[in-house]
């Protein structure tokens, strides 16, 4: 029963995580098991990168049905970020000392204070006087940062491309959340794959657990935000993030 309630609440986490805000449901799910059930790092990772792949696509579909997603530049950015992502790990295994375990903690919950604080105005039709060719080459060079960023540190993945979608490519909300989701889907499937092919299968009840709550707390996120209106959107984001930020804190400082 103990191990429901852990997976349960993780999944709140990190589906209401991703619904939101395309947030990675390993930074959620990870540190809930390892610090609660004493699961090993690598297994934790593995169940929240699994977790991950279904919540994602659910999210994904949802926000694609409202026209919130940005299929084209997102396929691009996904090659890129993953091909990136190996030559970052490349590197990070040359280099002594370079995990930065924090790093999305961080970033999450200085992410939700600047959606409140700042929120992200940005219309469609603002997007769409932007040239398809200039927001291809934005997309090919935002995902050689997020995949560098993420493969020599570790972390951050959907927080990064949240930050560059909206902040640097000047997306607005929903279709930068959508399009986050769209890669996380494809990054996190072919993470876990990784994972259980290296190390086995986990604790069945455990992924099950996670893989239910975190599949239907995104769900209802993800049709809650693409009803609501940008301002609401970018306090709800804030919110979660602020929150769900501070809440990881607050669980790694048990460990």
């Amino acid at each position: 029963m103990f191990k429901f309630i852990i997976c349960f609440i993780a999944g709140i986490g990190a589906g209401l995580g991703t619904g939101f805000a395309g947030m990675s449901a390993a930074a959620v799910i990870s540190p809930m098991l390892i610090t609660f059930l004493g699961l090993p790092a690598y297994e934790a990772v593995g169940i929240a990168l699994a977790s991950d792949v279904l919540a994602s696509a659910v999210s994904a579909y949802t926000y694609g049905k409202n026209k919130n997603l940005d299929i084209r530049n997102g396929l691009v950015m996904m090659v890129t970020v993953l091909l990136c992502t190996l030559f970052g790990s490349w590197v990070a295994s040359l280099v002594p000392n370079t995990t930065m375990g924090s790093f999305s903690v961080f970033m999450t919950l200085l992410l939700g204070i600047k959606f409140i604080v700042k929120p992200v105005m940005t219309t469609k039709e603002a997007m769409a006087k932007v040239s398809g060719r200039k927001r291809m080459e934005q997309s090919v060079l935002s995902g050689i940062v997020v995949g560098f960023i993420c493969g020599f540190i570790g972390a951050g993945g959907g927080m990064m491309m949240l930050l560059i979608l909206t902040g640097i490519l000047g997306y607005e909300l929903k279709t930068a959340v959508g399009t986050s989701v769209f890669i996380m889907a494809f990054t996190a499937f072919t993470g876990a794959v990784s994972h259980f092919a290296i190390g086995g299968m986990p604790d069945l009840w455990c992924l099950l657990f996670c893989i239910a709550s975190t599949l239907l707390w995104a769900r209802i996120a993800a049709k809650f935000a693409n009803k609501a209106s940008a301002v609401t959107l970018n306090r709800a984001t804030g919110i979660v993030l602020a929150v769900l930020g501070a809440a990881i804190l607050a669980v790694n400082y048990l460990r």
